[in-house]
């Protein structure tokens, strides 16, 4: 696989003024590298899921002014799209990489699936790591620690998902650069796998599959 792991170089494109700058940036650095990382899990998120996985890279394409903030690869079991599905992320802030399960507000069956978290709210609080952590919301990168959230935090979070039009749902683990960087290309993809593998059974539960 030709993956080489992510630089500070790669961290500091985020750091670039104007759009077309950082996107020039972003596609000669980040791009390949989040393309070679969708080349390699989807074959084994479609193993994980039982559904064929496809990778789609962060193209940015509606930008007009404002450059992005962070890029990514996202999984989805359509070839034309992930936002409107269930789905699975990499991808890069200036200050940390994340790996996520999402759910984000374009997806229409967020209340289903709300309603099939809280069903299994305790299974999916003592499941999920306390290391990790959730979002409300993938355009920022602040995130709650599972560590400081109990049941009750989790369902008031599944509730939101199926009452608020425009709620999204996270879950996975973030990574500081400065560990990324360390940690070299195997040692990232070995933590990236774990990281799937510990948050498919989310994403079976979302697609009513557990």
């Amino acid at each position: 696989m030709d993956f080489s792991g992510f630089t500070k170089e790669d961290f500091d494109v985020f750091l670039i003024d104007g759009l077309e700058p950082r996107m020039e940036a972003l596609k000669t650095s980040i791009r390949p590298k989040l393309e070679a990382l969708g080349h390699y899990f989807a074959p084994a998120l479609s193993a994980l899921t039982g559904e064929e996985m496809f990778a789609h890279v962060a193209k940015h394409a509606r930008r007009t002014i404002n450059p992005p903030k962070d890029t990514w690869v996202a999984f989805a079991n359509n070839p034309r799209g992930y936002k409107m599905l269930p789905h699975f992320q990499i991808g890069l802030w200036e200050t940390h990489l994340f790996i996520w399960f999402a759910v984000i507000y374009e997806a229409p069956q967020k209340n289903e699936i709300g309603g099939r978290f809280s069903k299994k709210a305790r299974k999916i609080f003592k499941e999920i790591p306390r290391d990790y952590v959730w979002s409300l919301d993938h355009m920022k990168p602040e995130t709650l620690p599972n560590k400081d959230l109990k049941v009750n935090d989790l369902l008031t979070m599944f509730d939101r998902l199926q009452t608020v039009k425009k709620a999204e749902l996270l879950c996975g683990y973030t990574i500081d650069r400065e560990e990324v960087i360390q940690l070299g290309s195997e040692a990232l993809l070995a933590k990236i796998d774990e990281v799937f593998k510990t948050v498919t059974p989310l994403y079976l539960i979302a697609q009513n599959m557990k």
